[in-house]
């Protein structure tokens, strides 16, 4: 008999597959997720800026487009070891628009962060700041918007929801009727606490809390619905789930931490209020660095 796609039509047979914990694959995505995604921005202000002119891309600009390629390509490695076969059509338009949104992102955050250079201070709207606001002519303000609404989002949102609709494509195949297969091993515990500090770091820096927690409330309801049919997450599928509960209690203690600070309120108003980690240190560590000087 014909063997099946790998990520074509969900057949009878997948159901209680399972598959050992993915430790290279999770480490490797993890490793990348801080080195070129988080590590963008901090080796674009530590190196010299000789190396790297105003003018030219910056090594964060490097950074980005390797994530660009290694990010999909761990994403659909990550899929490929799903004991479930997935819906390919999905996984491939996923990551196609995973990659158009991150490459356009790439051009607004590189052009955003080298603001900063200027004196541009993200913990301000692109009016407020006083390098902008002198523009003339203003028609030139009207460009920066809508540079800012392509990085941060039309940029994230290509981006981000096929990125967690892949993690949640891949989770709806992590359930085992084995209850001594629900548990993670101890290389799995110890990088929970980066991948959870990475997540948080997404959906502040990302601003994308309702995508994140819809996501999670997707994964509680299938983890609940699937526990109705005698199954249970397997090791890979807990890694990830654990690690959305975790990232959203550092969420929370973040918010609680920053309630009560004036000017990020009037940078993120409305109902929903968590700062950027780079508006905190625009406006906080350089006042900082400003201070010891």
């Amino acid at each position: 008999p014909s063997v099946p796609s790998r990520h074509g039509a969900v057949k009878a047979e997948d159901t209680f597959k399972t598959s050992p914990f993915h430790l290279d694959l999770w480490f490797y995505f993890t490793l990348q997720n801080w080195v070129l995604d988080f590590g963008r921005p901090i080796a674009m202000i530590i190196l010299p800026l000789e190396w790297f002119p105003l003018n030219k891309p910056s090594a964060g600009d490097y950074f980005h487009m390797a994530y660009n390629v290694i990010t999909p390509f761990l994403l659909l490695k990550l899929i490929e070891r799903s004991p479930k076969t997935l819906p390919r059509s999905m996984v491939y338009v996923s990551i196609i628009t995973f990659v158009m949104g991150a490459s356009i992102h790439l051009v607004g955050d590189s052009v955003n962060h080298r603001l900063i250079f200027s004196g541009y201070q993200h913990h301000l709207s692109v009016r407020e700041n006083p390098i902008i606001r002198n523009l003339k002519p203003e028609t030139l303000i009207d460009s920066f918007e809508l540079l800012y609404y392509y990085d941060e989002y039309l940029g994230h949102s290509m981006w981000y929801i096929p990125f967690f609709l892949i993690l949640f494509i891949y989770f709806t195949g992590c359930f085992t009727p084995v209850a001594e297969q629900s548990r993670m091993p101890v290389a799995a515990v110890l990088l929970m606490g980066p991948s959870s500090l990475y997540y948080w770091y997404l959906v502040t820096e990302g601003q994308i809390f309702i995508l994140y927690i819809f996501t999670f409330f997707a994964m509680m309801a299938l983890v609940m619905h699937q526990k109705r049919k005698g199954l249970v997450l397997d090791s890979n599928g807990l890694f990830l789930f654990y690690s959305f509960i975790i990232a959203l209690l550092l969420i929370a203690g973040w918010v609680a931490w920053l309630w009560n600070d004036k000017i990020l309120r009037k940078k993120y108003p409305g109902v929903i209020y968590i700062p950027e980690p780079w508006a905190f240190y625009t406006l906080h560590m350089n006042n900082l660095h400003a201070a010891k000087e």
